[in-house]
C-alpha cells in the first residue's frame, strides 16, 4: 500500500463512518468552514483553474466549469445532484468511499451548493447499494444534527435499477420520477437539469475531492500527478489478480504499478492475458501497453480510456469471443430503448456474438458487427449505445483466434 496516495480515501480506517464526531476529529467540515469564507467566484476558480479538478465519473469534464455555468445561469432555485448509481462493470470505488467515510461525499456536495446557490441537493445512489444509502441518510440527520447544512436539504433517493441512469440526463429524468431515458444535449443541466433548473451532476469520487482541495489548497493539489489531470484518482481492481480492491494512486501512475505491486499480480501459474481499463463498454489493452500512465491524456494516446477507473485483468484461460458475447448480452438488457439504433443494435450485436458462438459465418458476422458498430457510434442518443460494440470489435481486433477456436467449438457441437 506505500505506493497509495489517499486524498479521498484519507479517512479509510481511521474513522467508523457511522460516526459525525470521529469525521470531525480528523478535521472535517473545516473545508466547509473555510469555503463559506470565501467569495463564490473565487472559489469556483480554485477549483476550475487553479485546482483543475476534472470529474472522476468517467467523462473528465472540468468540474469548476460545470460549477460556473450553474452559478452563471440565472435561476430562482438551483440544485445540486451526486451521482451515485455506479452501474458500469467492474466499478465499486463509490461504494467503497461512502461505507468508508460518508460525511467527506457530504461536505463535498455542501461547499458545491455554497459555491453555485443551491438550497436543495440529491444523493441518487445504486438501488442496490441499501448500506450505502443508509450510512448516507444517517450522515444526513448528523450533519443537520449539528448545525452543517446551514439550512441546504440533501435527499438521499436510492435508483431505479437501470444502468443507463448513469448518464446524467437519464439520471436526472429518473430522479423526476419518470421512466430512465437519456434526454437530448444542450441545454445542458447546468443551464436546465432537474425540474428545468439549472443542475450541477458530479460523480461521488469527485465530490469527495472537493473537501481536500478547499483545505489543502488548490497549488497543493495541481502539483500531484499528471499536469492535466492533477490528483489521484481510485481504481477498481477485480479479475485474474491476488489482491482485489479499490486503490487510489496518483495520476501519474502507471497501469503495471497498480497491476503488479498493489495487486499482486496474475495468480500463480498465469499470465495477463489482456486488460479492460475503464468500463464494460471500453476496448483491451495487451501486457506490452500497461506502462501507461494513469491520467486522460495518456490512455487516450494508445486508443484507451480512463473511463469509472475499472480495471478487470484477465488471465490466458479466458476465451475473449465469449467474454464479448457476454458483454453483448449486458447491454442488450441494459438498453432503455428509447433510440431505435441502441434498441435494435444491442439486441443484434447479442445475436451476431450468439451466431459466432454457435458456428456462424465468422467472416460475415465480424464484418457486420464492425459495419453495426459504426453506425450505432454515429447514431445512437446516448454513451450506452454508441459504446456497445467497443469491446466486442476491440476483441476481435486483438484476438482473433479466439473467435476462430469458439466458432470452431460451435460447429461441432452443432
Amino acid at each position: 500500500m506505500a505506493k497509495e496516495f489517499r486524498i479521498t480515501l484519507r479517512n479509510a480506517g481511521k474513522i467508523a463512518p457511522d460516526s459525525i464526531d470521529d469525521y470531525l476529529r480528523e478535521g472535517g467540515y473545516q473545508a466547509l468552514k473555510k469555503a463559506r469564507g470565501m467569495d463564490r467566484g473565487k472559489l469556483i476558480d480554485e477549483i476550475e483553474g487553479t485546482g483543475k479538478l476534472r470529474g472522476r465519473g468517467g467523462a473528465g469534464f472540468n468540474t469548476g466549469f460545470k460549477w460556473k455555468a450553474a452559478y452563471e445561469t440565472p435561476s430562482d432555485v438551483k440544485y445540486i445532484v451526486c451521482n451515485s448509481d455506479e452501474g458500469e462493470p467492474g466499478t465499486f470505488k463509490d461504494r467503497t468511499i461512502i461505507e468508508n467515510d460518508p460525511h467527506t461525499l457530504i461536505e463535498g456536495i455542501l461547499i458545491a451548493a455554497y459555491a453555485v446557490g443551491a438550497q436543495e441537493c440529491y444523493i441518487y445512489v445504486r438501488g442496490e447499494y441499501t448500506h450505502c444509502i443508509e450510512l448516507l441518510r444517517k450522515a444526513v440527520q448528523d450533519a443537520e444534527a449539528k448545525k452543517l447544512t446551514g439550512g441546504v436539504q440533501i435527499h438521499v433517493v436510492g435508483g431505479a435499477g437501470s444502468y443507463v441512469c448513469g448518464e446524467e440526463t437519464t439520471l436526472l429524468t429518473s430522479l423526476e420520477g419518470y421512466r430512465g431515458e437519456p434526454r437530448l444535449k444542450p441545454p445542458f443541466p447546468t443551464v436546465a437539469g432537474y425540474l428545468g433548473k439549472p443542475t450541477v451532476v458530479n460523480n461521488v469520487e469527485t465530490f469527495a475531492t472537493v473537501p481536500v482541495i478547499v483545505d489543502k489548497g488548490a497549488e497543493w493539489f495541481s502539483g500531484i500527478g499528471a499536469k492535466e489531470y492533477p490528483g489521484t484518482k481510485l481504481f477498481s481492481l477485480s479479475g485474474d489478480v491476488k489482491h482485489k480492491g479499490v486503490y487510489e494512486l496518483p495520476t501519474d501512475a502507471k497501469l503495471s504499478e497498480l497491476i503488479n505491486e498493489l495487486g499482486g499480480g496474475v495468480t500463480e501459474g498465469h499470465r495477463i492475458k489482456a486488460v479492460q481499463l475503464g468500463g464494460g463498454s471500453c476496448g483491451f489493452l495487451t501486457p506490452d501497453q500497461l506502462d501507461v500512465n494513469l491520467d486522460f491524456e495518456s490512455a487516450r494516446a494508445i486508443g484507451a480510456s480512463l473511463g469509472s477507473g475499472a480495471v478487470l485483468v484477465l488471465d490466458e484461460t479466458h476465451n475473449m469471443a465469449e467474454f464479448a458475447r457476454g458483454t453483448a448480452h449486458f447491454f442488450a438488457h441494459e438498453s432503455c430503448g428509447k433510440c431505435a439504433p441502441c434498441r435494435e443494435g444491442t439486441s443484434r450485436l447479442e445475436e451476431i456474438m450468439d451466431d459466432i458462438c454457435a458456428g456462424g459465418d465468422l467472416e460475415k458476422d465480424v464484418a457486420l458487427i464492425d459495419k453495426l458498430g459504426t453506425l450505432m457510434a454515429d447514431s445512437c442518443f446516448c454513451p450506452l449505445g454508441q459504446g456497445a460494440s467497443n469491446p466486442i470489435r476491440s476483441a476481435w481486433k486483438l484476438f482473433p483466434e479466439d473467435f476462430k477456436s469458439a466458432n470452431a467449438a460451435g460447429k461441432k457441437e452443432a
